[in-house]
């Protein structure tokens, strides 16, 4: 089951977005369109897609509209919907529909896309054991939505912020003088209940890594064969992380020699936006 929205954080945001475009009005609809005329509009797919954000499109015309009005979800977010297929029916005054079209199309196809790749790369190692999660390369003022579409797709969240979890990097590392004194430090510094994470470069790495007491250990741009040697070599001391140079023609070859998570930084920075529109019927 897809975790729910929180519109009570989505709506000030939405509005936000919506002051951005409309500025101090719509000009073209309050020439075009008779102040109080009532109309009807459907939203479609126009490709296949996994569906993600149809709570925040309806909230979308809601916040416009000044009177009441009737959004009707025909689908359900996380679903796999046709080219041409109906996802929701907006009723009721048709200035506030043609106003917040835009902002609503524009997260409606944004979100989607995320779930529909998210959901290409859970369905290219389905059957083994590994999680796809995403990264923190999300499109600032957006992460929560973003994050919310990859669950949509099946994927999974990795730290949502920098006040998640530990994940100490090769900068990190750097500074710190190595690897074992980067995790003897972030293990002396944090909260009992922390899980520390690192990332390695090389076998050697890996080693250090797990001797200094790491609990998830991320494979930095390994092949799949060097993933193999480090699962073997980490025989169940520590969770492993695939990261780096994963794409859909690789995934599954990735997740069949035994990583705990891939994390793939595509999902929320390069997803094509799935093509949808909103038709007025007369």
């Amino acid at each position: 089951m897809v975790m729910e929205l929180d519109l009570g954080t989505a709506r000030p945001l939405l509005e936000a977005w919506l002051r951005e475009d409309i500025g101090h009005g719509d000009v073209t609809t309050g020439a075009v369109i008779p102040a109080g005329m009532l109309g009807r509009a459907r939203i479609e797919a126009r490709e296949p897609a996994v569906v993600a954000g149809l709570p925040l499109a309806g909230l979308c015309f809601e916040i416009v509209a000044s009177t009441p009005l009737s959004w009707e979800a025909k689908v359900t977010d996380g679903s796999e919907v046709e080219a041409g297929e109906v996802l929701a029916v907006v009723e009721g005054p048709l200035g506030a529909i043609l106003t917040a079209e835009r902002t609503a199309l524009n997260l409606l196809g944004h979100l989607s896309g995320i779930a529909t790749l998210t959901r290409r790369f859970v369905d290219a190692i389905a059957g083994s054991s590994t999680k796809i999660v995403d990264t923190r390369k999300t499109t600032p003022g957006l992460r929560i939505f973003e994050k919310y579409a990859v669950r949509t797709g099946g994927g999974a969240n990795h730290r949502f912020g920098l006040d998640d979890a530990i994940l100490i990097k090769d900068n990190h590392i750097h500074a710190a003088g190595g690897i074992t004194q980067a995790v003897t430090r972030a293990r002396d510094n944090a909260p009992h209940v922390a899980k520390i994470e690192i990332e390695v470069e090389n076998s050697g790495q890996l080693v250090e890594a797990i001797e200094a007491g790491a609990d998830i250990v991320m494979l930095d741009n390994m092949s799949p064969q060097e993933v193999r040697d480090a699962v073997d070599a980490t025989a169940g001391r520590a969770m492993l992380e695939v990261s780096g140079g994963v794409d859909l023609g690789n995934v599954a070859a990735y997740a069949a020699v035994g990583p705990d998570l891939i994390s793939v930084g595509a999902l929320t920075h390069s997803a094509p936006r799935t093509d949808v529109a909103l038709e007025v019927e007369r």
